[in-house]
């Protein structure tokens, strides 16, 4: 093998090496490919609990800022990753988000957590849904039907209006304060039946009381007589993943009759709460505070930032 001395300048000292090739040293030397380069990014941003800037995913990847800058271009352009409007850093884009949610509505009904909301539907005899809030939305990702002859037909992975649903009233009562006045300020508070909140001042208040009681409800609010109530689904940390409701025809049960069934539905989403887990560094870090010093009294964001994972 021949050696080869470094290139001279006319005057015999060493050439300095172009930024490029020192670039490529740096990425050489880690043992990633640019798929894995462009997993660990979509990692990072995915387990953060705010958004991330540039200089944060360079110093936690490791990578080279040039080649940082690479691959967020291309995730970005795919989707998979965006910018936050608010705090200028990446958070997953709706591409990733799809990815996620189609992901756990097809394994749902081979998890544990198809079986505990199944129960659930035994025991109180009605329609069980286990659901996340995407945008204005909340979507199904997990289903059980009653077996009456008069019930609803919605399959996993339907999508129904935050502000007109029980389990989206609860997720947005619970988000940060701060961040919640933003997200209902831009929600379509579009009517669904003459009982919709359409209105951001008496959504507002309808949320705080749904914070305060934990439960959200639904009083025909979306479908003419179909009610519904709601509990949050918490980690072990607290962190907050969705929440599990029981819908019912109020020709059959009334909300307040609905309403007895809170002590089953809670010990449900305890029982789903269990089935989730965090990174073992996200549980040895404490959440830092989010802008703004303020966040739901009990549980902690929802889970897009906290890297929820069954265990």
């Amino acid at each position: 093998m021949t050696n080869r001395s470094p290139k001279r300048t006319t005057n015999g000292t060493p050439r300095a090496r172009a930024p490029r090739d020192r670039e490529a040293d740096a990425d050489a030397a880690a043992p990633l490919g640019a798929s894995g380069k462009a997993l660990m990014i979509l990692e990072l941003v995915s387990a953060a609990r705010e958004p991330l800037s540039m200089a944060e995913l360079v110093r936690r990847s490791g990578l080279t800022k040039p080649t940082a800058h690479r691959i967020t271009a291309a995730l970005a352009d795919m989707g998979l990753i965006e910018r936050d409007h608010w705090k200028r850093g990446y958070i997953e884009g709706p591409r990733l988000i799809k990815l996620a949610l189609d992901t756990l509505t097809a394994a749902a009904p081979r998890a544990l957590r198809h079986s505990i909301l199944r129960a659930l539907s035994q025991e109180v005899g009605e329609t069980c849904n286990f659901g996340v809030l995407s945008g204005s939305e909340v979507i199904y990702l997990d289903r059980v039907e009653a077996k009456w002859p008069l019930g609803l037909r919605f399959e996993a992975g339907s999508r129904v209006p935050a502000h007109a649903s029980a389990i989206g009233k609860l997720l947005l009562a619970l988000q940060p304060l701060e961040q919640r006045a933003e997200i209902i300020a831009a929600l379509p508070l579009v009517p669904h039946t003459n009982r919709t909140i359409t209105d951001v001042a008496r959504l507002s208040r309808a949320l705080d009381k749904i914070r305060d009681s934990g439960v959200g409800t639904d009083e025909q609010e979306f479908i003419d007589g179909v009610v519904c109530i709601a509990m949050p689904v918490l980690t072990e940390s607290g962190d907050l993943v969705g929440a599990i409701a029981i819908s019912a025809p109020n020709a059959r049960l009334g909300l307040d009759q609905l309403l007895k069934f809170a002590p089953a539905l809670r010990d449900a989403t305890t029982r789903m709460g269990a089935t989730f887990r965090l990174d073992p560094e996200e549980r040895r870090t404490p959440a830092p505070a989010r802008s703004g010093g303020r966040r739901a009294a009990a549980p902690r964001r929802a889970s897009g930032r906290a890297q929820a994972r069954a265990t």
